[in-house]
């Protein structure tokens, strides 16, 4: 799915969240988004999710057909729900219904879907890694897991549709040094095998340097650097700004 964004803006009052004049993600791109608290990370999310309404200017999706299957018009993401069914998000718990138990969750998620009970059982079951026998079978509502495990049941509910576009809110907080790296290997595997195009932020700088092939740094709601990060290139360029 290619992402194009321009002249997008967002204020609440006089503090404007965000505010970019063009920008543009290409399909299969896997790209981290850095900054600050209130650079916009996940005001930019929230927009881009149709979950706030921009003051002024536009985005639009572009997706890539299948082998065979008529292509789909781009799509303003505020004026379409066509989007929605090709997508995996996960933000914060406030996307769980967590008086469910994680399987009845996954059900949930599985039949909106469309896939059959099988189906779910059998695409979960692939992240047992991350969930490393700690969700799974507890008897716990989701309300009662930890922090962590409540982030790898959404994180795991945003990939059960095998989305053509990922967006993750600051995936590897709450979780153990383990489960980082057990979820730095999923995106990674997940985006080679798919070709989605995979949009996270971070605060861990470490983590978005590894896996993230584009880095786009934000200030205040503005794109500040847009930076190529092969073989870790932009690793310098990123730790002089948030030291200086």
């Amino acid at each position: 799915m290619n992402i194009n964004i321009k002249n997008f803006r967002k204020a609440f009052g006089e503090n404007i969240a965000v505010d970019i004049e063009e920008y543009n993600i290409h399909h299969g791109e896997l790209v981290g988004l850095v900054g600050n608290n209130g650079a916009g990370k996940t005001t930019l999310f929230r927009l881009m999710l149709d979950l706030l309404k921009a003051d002024n200017g536009q985005i639009v999706f572009e997706f890539s057909p299948a082998d065979g299957d008529s292509p789909l018009p781009p799509i303003d993401p505020s004026q379409s729900e066509e989007w929605k069914s090709h997508t995996g998000a996960y933000i914060d718990d406030g996307f769980l219904i967590d008086f469910l138990t994680p399987e009845e969750y996954f059900g949930f998620i599985g039949k909106v879907c469309g896939l059959d009970k099988a189906e779910t059982e059998q695409r979960v079951n692939v992240f047992e890694p991350l969930m490393a026998g700690e969700i799974m079978g507890q008897k716990k509502l989701i309300r009662n897991l930890s922090a962590g495990n409540k982030q790898k049941v959404g994180i795991v509910s945003a990939l059960l549709n095998h989305p053509e576009l990922l967006i993750l809110d600051e995936p590897f907080n709450f979780l153990d040094p383990t489960s980082q790296n057990v979820l730095k290997n999923i995106l990674r595997d997940y985006h080679e095998q798919s070709g989605a195009t995979i949009i996270i932020s971070s605060h861990n700088l470490s983590h978005t340097i590894d896996i993230c092939p584009r880095i786009t740094l934000l200030e205040h709601g503005k794109i500040v650097n847009d930076l190529s990060n092969h073989d870790r290139s932009a690793e310098q360029e990123l730790n002089d700004y948030f030291n200086k």
